[in-house]
């Protein structure tokens, strides 16, 4: 629910209506978080909170969250005519409404038949199955370079991580990998794998990593830099 007015925003609409309350019975205390898949700053107030404290803590932190809500990137709808970057190559989404085919790319265009109101759904769902099809197989190559076994490949859309890895070889990955450049998308899938030798990041789970993509500084700060510009599409 959005939050009631505060003094510490009153000079902003546009940052009040991107300010959202979040009331947790396990929280201990007020506290901020940012929402990138949501365009918004979230603010988490204990059940019993008074709202007088939470006023004055919104207060305290207005130009923290004036700066954050600034470097948000724009959000961006899935729809006809809109770009995307499709592992690094970029794409143009185009509608067909009279087609048939469901979800095709030719070129650097991606056609999406059916409703114009159905298309985030049906462009959504392609690219997670592209990305289940591609992932899949760059798991499997770095699995056998490993001699380990990847015996699953999840999709998914978590704001928190890129990957995990559990310790019978299960992958769960975000589909919004297909996003960002190729490889940055590859150390991902292979520092996932990597861990099907090393469950830790120690320097030796590390140079296991390099092994498979070479350098891995660049995607590390990539990710750090420019990840949460993969939520801006919705």
């Amino acid at each position: 629910m959005p939050i009631a007015r505060h003094a510490a925003l009153e000079s902003s609409d546009d940052d009040h209506e991107r300010l959202v309350l979040e009331v947790s019975a396990r929280a201990r205390r007020v506290s901020l978080r940012v929402d990138v898949a949501r365009g918004c700053i979230v603010l988490v107030r204990p059940t019993r909170c008074p709202e007088t404290l939470v006023t004055r803590f919104v207060t305290e932190k207005r130009e923290w969250i004036t700066k954050q809500l600034a470097s948000l990137p724009p959000r961006m709808a899935l729809s006809h005519g809109s770009e995307l970057s499709l592992l690094g190559e970029r794409c143009i989404i185009s509608e067909h409404s009279t087609a048939k085919r469901g979800v095709w790319r030719e070129g650097s265009t991606i056609y999406v038949s059916g409703a114009p109101e159905h298309l985030p759904r049906r462009l959504k769902d392609w690219l997670k199955a592209e990305a289940r099809t591609i992932f899949s197989a760059w798991a499997r190559d770095f699995a056998a370079t490993l001699n380990v076994r990847v015996t699953r490949v999840a999709l998914r859309d978590t704001r928190s991580r890129w990957g995990s890895c559990t310790r019978d070889g299960k992958l769960s990955l975000s589909w919004r990998l297909m996003l960002a450049p190729r490889e940055i998308a590859a150390y991902v899938v292979a520092h996932e794998v990597a861990h099907l030798k090393h469950m830790n990041h120690s320097p030796v789970f590390w140079r296991v990593v390099e092994s498979l993509v070479g350098n891995i500084k660049t995607p590390r700060v990539w990710l750090r830099h420019h990840g949460a510009s993969l939520h801006r599409y919705i």
